[in-house]
């Protein structure tokens, strides 16, 4: 589901999860804001439309960080009468995370322990290795696979020697 709200003479769209940068709002960080000012709210083809905001809907998100913007840099000159003037600015923004739109809470992500991961990762590798031709194998990957597999083989010799040991062994 997402909705239109209205925030610091702005209009934006979101959804449940989404972090988005709005003027700068009086709130402590981690504190919960309520924007009331829902213009449309929808899923799909269902779509209601406030004249010119919905009754009984809000959004609700949480303050993840208050801070100043990138510099922007005013400068102002008149040719041929030495009238230079360079002025900086940073707008003030707060950062928010919306946590429900319309009354409908966002879901806890689930993160998949990092363990899982690289040992799912490093079986993928393992298996890539093993069915990889020894035709397209580098020189030191066919002495390591002839040294586990018990093939003696001189170091020295060419690819195509060792090749012809490791299938001869076959």
């Amino acid at each position: 589901m997402y909705a239109i709200i209205e925030t610091g003479g702005k209009q934006y769209k979101v959804q449940n999860g989404d972090q988005i940068r709005v003027e700068k709002l009086d709130a402590e960080i981690g504190s919960t804001v309520v924007f009331d000012k829902v213009l449309a709210a929808g899923e799909g083809s269902d779509i209601k439309v406030g004249t010119p905001y919905l009754d009984g809907l809000t959004v609700e998100a949480d303050v993840v960080e208050s801070g100043k913007g990138d510099k922007v840099i005013i400068f102002k000159y008149k040719a041929k009468k030495d009238y230079r003037k360079k002025q900086g600015h940073r707008q003030p923004y707060t950062l928010v995370e919306i946590t429900s739109v319309a009354g409908v809470k966002a879901e806890p992500k689930k993160e998949e322990p990092a363990e899982e991961a690289v040992e799912e990762a490093a079986e993928e590798v393992a298996e890539e290795t093993e069915e990889k031709p020894l035709d397209k194998m580098l020189k030191a990957g066919l002495v390591e696979y002839a040294e586990n597999n018990g093939i003696e083989i001189d170091a020295k010799a060419t690819k195509a020697e060792i090749l012809e040991a490791i299938n001869a062994a076959k």
